[in-house]
């Protein structure tokens, strides 16, 4: 039998990056996987990726969140794993920024993630368990972050909150927390270049004096997810040290 055989899995934003090197994890292992994205060649890609038995949802990560749980109901029929991937992220100083990119970013990376744990509870029995990802930068003082850290930091605390919530539910929450990760999404949200010298900034400045691979950071979600079985509210740092040297 394959380690994750009989699973139920959903990710948010598992179409590429983090959440799809998580999902390519655990459909290896036999889990059954639903992965959702925005854009058709994430989707597309994902598929590619996924193979045929994955459950490839266009969902947008705010007001998708009720049809995502009915497509969970009717496919999988119960979730033994979250992973609230889904987010974005934001390059500006505390000038710069508007209040719209305030407010879209926190519906995106900090209500988005609350909700969709909220309403798919009913379909996690006990024994299962969610996975938050937070960053590095909630515990950082990284400039041009200010808004993206504040989300991260405020996912930290409610992993605390919901574990403490439902720990006698029998559902485990966690949090992974990434340092580095070249996933492609800060050429989405910021000039390449900008984007590029960033990510040149932080391999410079990490311990390990490199980037992180999404693969790492999956085989820590599937970790908490599975296998930390005494382990509740924590937050493991997957940051080549950076947050701790």
């Amino acid at each position: 039998m394959r380690r994750y055989e009989g699973k139920r899995v959903v990710v948010t934003g598992g179409t590429s990056g983090i959440g799809l090197a998580t999902a390519t994890l655990l459909a290896d292992g036999g889990a059954t996987v639903l992965v959702t994205g925005r854009t058709p060649a994430s989707l597309d890609a994902a598929r590619a990726t996924l193979g045929s038995d994955a459950i490839v949802v266009r969902s947008d990560a705010v007001s998708g969140i009720d049809e995502l749980v009915e497509r969970a109901a009717a496919d999988l029929g119960a979730v033994d794993l979250l992973v609230l991937n889904a987010g974005g992220t934001l390059g500006a100083s505390v000038e710069d920024t508007t209040e719209n990119q305030y407010d879209d970013l926190f519906d995106l990376n900090t209500k988005a993630p609350f909700f969709t744990l909220q309403r798919l509870l009913p379909l996690m029995p006990p024994g299962s368990a969610a996975v938050l990802v937070t960053s590095v930068s909630g515990v950082k003082g990284i400039a041009a972050t200010s808004v993206y850290s504040a989300t991260k930091a405020a996912l930290r605390s409610l992993t605390r909150t919901f574990a403490r919530e439902l720990v006698d539910r029998g559902i485990r929450v966690n949090a992974v927390s990434p340092g580095p990760v070249d996933t492609g999404i800060l050429e989405r949200s910021m000039p390449p270049d900008a984007a590029r010298e960033f990510l040149q900034q932080m391999k410079a400045q990490n311990p390990m004096q490199r980037l992180g691979e999404p693969a790492e950071i999956a085989t820590a979600i599937a970790f908490l997810g599975f296998d930390a079985t005494y382990t509740t509210g924590a937050e493991l740092s997957v940051d080549g040290g950076v947050s701790q040297l």
